[in-house]
């Protein structure tokens, strides 16, 4: 897949909001801090001028951003989650609202799901991989910040991922925002979901 237009079209920010476009959807979930942003950035190729807020604080995505892509899909920024350091009630309020949109489905196609390569994979990405299994959502694992593990620590890394999450290691995908490891692969995985394929 080669990106060639990039638009940002609507945001839904409280639940039973409308979805600014009926094309088919893949959306992004991850950690706050996972470099979501970063990944999002890149595999679009907006890394000089980021369509995706990046922040040195984390949890800086509060809604649901919708970015068309080459007028056929739309790629969906869903709020990081699990950030400690905003009140009870507003992380309540994002899980609320990515609930609402992961039940109501819609056009969504699938999930990329991020996890950290230094963090691995923590009871909260646990909750979201069964909870996308309880929807029959196709989930795609990216591994970030690979750029950050030395040589010999990146196999191991991926098997963790892979064994916490019950994965086969080919369907966790290693990426590094810095380095564009990873870039060909996800867009290639992309087009698979969107055409009802595996990722």
């Amino acid at each position: 897949m080669k990106i060639r237009t990039v638009e940002y079209v609507g945001t839904v920010g409280a639940p039973g909001q409308p979805a600014p476009s009926t094309l088919p959807q893949v959306a992004f979930s991850g950690r706050s801090n996972v470099g979501k942003s970063s990944l999002i950035n890149t595999v679009l190729g907006r890394t000089r001028r980021g369509i995706a807020h990046v922040s040195a604080k984390p949890g800086k995505t509060r809604a649901i951003n919708f970015y068309e892509v080459n007028g056929a899909f739309c790629l969906v920024d869903l709020p990081g989650f699990g950030y400690a350091k905003v009140p009870q009630a507003t992380r309540d309020a994002w899980a609320h609202l990515i609930d609402d949109y992961l039940r109501r489905r819609g056009a969504l196609a699938g999930l990329v799901h991020l996890v950290d390569a230094r963090r691995g994979a923590g009871p909260l990405d646990h909750t979201l991989m069964d909870y996308a299994a309880e929807l029959a959502l196709p989930v795609l694992v990216v591994v970030t910040k690979m750029d950050k593990l030395r040589s010999r620590e990146r196999a191991g890394a991926l098997h963790r991922v892979a064994e916490d999450l019950g994965m086969d290691e080919d369907q966790v995908l290693p990426f590094s925002s810095k380095t564009g490891e990873g870039k060909d692969a996800l867009l290639e995985a992309l087009e698979g979901l969107l055409s009802g394929g595996a990722p």
